[in-house]
């Protein structure tokens, strides 16, 4: 069976936030294995720096980089990234599969994610060109995720 990690940083405040993703996570039971690690956000001040923002985004990458399951094909959630159609991501996701049985999605903290871990990811994604609450992103990835998968299996879940 698929292998599918979803590593954030932070953790979802709102109880309806968690609410959703497992309700979705539940879902992708039926197509994969979903693990969620949650790794703790590097605190900066009400009105960090750039340097301190940069120095958070390296010490939350070193964390990321180590949680990441070896062999994965690794997704990273960020603004520069590309948008796919429902569709084209699944197929995406299916030659990620096929590539290597298993695949790591990363959503950063609300700085977003240090340079070395985008470079190591063989994906940027952007979900959208608007921009979302930070806590939103986690339930609409899993959502993204359940439905490409969906789209895989045929199912009537997309229309």
């Amino acid at each position: 069976m698929i292998q599918l990690t979803v590593i954030t940083v932070g953790n979802l405040k709102e109880s309806y936030w968690r609410e959703a993703v497992s309700e979705y996570e539940k879902r992708l039971n039926a197509f994969c294995r979903p693990t969620l690690i949650e790794l703790k956000e590097t605190r900066v001040s009400e009105n960090p720096s750039e340097a301190e923002i940069r120095n958070a985004l390296t010490e939350e990458g070193k964390r990321i980089l180590a949680a990441i399951p070896p062999r994965s094909f690794r997704i990273a959630l960020c603004v520069e990234g590309k948008q796919f159609s429902s569709e084209e991501l699944a197929q995406k996701l299916n030659a990620a599969v096929q590539q290597s049985g298993t695949i790591c999605c990363i959503i950063g903290s609300s700085h977003g994610l240090s340079d070395e871990v985008k470079e190591s990811c063989q994906l940027r994604l952007s979900v959208s060109k608007l921009t979302f609450p930070h806590q939103m992103m986690r339930p609409l990835l899993f959502e993204v995720l359940y439905r490409s998968f969906s789209i895989l299996k045929g199912t009537k879940y997309h229309k």
